[in-house]
């Protein structure tokens, strides 16, 4: 106590100073409205401030949530697209695609082999969630793969980056069909098998899937062709596609299921009596 009674002695005389600029100042404040506005928009800048930081926080905690609500309206809308066959949708899916009615759900990626020849995709969705074997898995920009096993809360993708793995595909110039296969090298390049001779093959064309089986909707991206070859026989091609996918760094996906798969597959693989 003694030490700040002595420290006030000492500099009285500039705690008076300090003391009369202060009364002066929000007098000046008060009486002269130029002065009085220029205080209240400095304070607002600095509060403003404040407020905006706090806001950027708060924004940025709250990503997550705003992201899993973009996420389910992407579902709401690419359900649209494939189930409507209307000219505005023709550019991304073609109006005579594969019969059936399509459902959408999101999924997070929690594990993701791309190095082996034979790799897979792990999912945080799973039986729980209305999720079986044979649905088909893309992204924004392309297919993935396609579920081939399922426990209560998970489910396993099998990759088109796996040399097991064969899908429908055609070149989205033409009507022209092939087999969509790996041959285990470069984690950017598949290849489409089984397209014949006089097919209008370009460098740059795009390839989509071809919509002959129940798993994906036709008219899909996959790629771009990168090369092409005469198989030995000289009657196909077999052409390097470029994945529109960067498949070594995958996120969210979606998954599609076709709610007419069941009855397709009845009517075109009957059971012999």
């Amino acid at each position: 106590m003694q030490q700040i009674i002595n420290f006030v002695i000492r500099n009285k005389t500039s705690l008076l100073f300090l003391l009369l600029f202060g009364i002066s100042l929000a007098l000046t404040i008060q009486s002269h409205s130029y002065h009085k506005s220029k205080f209240i928009n400095s304070a607002n800048f600095i509060t403003g401030g404040i407020y905006d930081k706090a806001n950027g926080i708060s924004s940025y905690f709250n990503l997550k949530k705003q992201n899993d609500i973009l996420i389910e309206e992407n579902n709401r809308l690419r359900s649209q697209v494939f189930n409507d066959g209307d000219s505005t949708t023709k550019s991304i899916i073609d109006s005579t695609s594969y019969a059936g009615r399509y459902k959408l759900q999101s999924a997070r990626i929690i594990n993701n082999n791309y190095a082996s020849s034979k790799n897979y995709l792990t999912i945080n969705k799973g039986e729980q969630d209305s999720i079986s074997e044979d649905l088909g898995v893309v992204t924004s920009r392309g297919i993935v793969g396609i579920i081939d096993n399922t426990s209560n809360g998970y489910a396993r993708v099998l990759s088109i980056l796996n040399t097991k793995s064969r899908i429908n595909a055609q070149l989205k110039t033409s009507n022209h069909f092939g087999s969509l296969k790996w041959d285990g090298k470069l984690a950017s390049i598949v290849q489409l098998t089984d397209i014949s001779k006089f097919a209008p093959v370009r460098e740059g064309d795009t390839i989509v899937t071809g919509g002959k089986s129940s798993i994906f909707p036709k008219g899909i991206p996959i790629g771009t062709i990168d090369g092409f070859d005469l198989d030995i026989s000289g009657d196909t091609y077999t052409i390097n596609v470029k994945l529109f996918n960067d498949m070594t760094n995958l996120s969210h996906v979606y998954i599609i299921e076709n709610l007419d798969a069941e009855e397709i597959n009845r009517l075109e693989n009957p059971i012999d009596e």
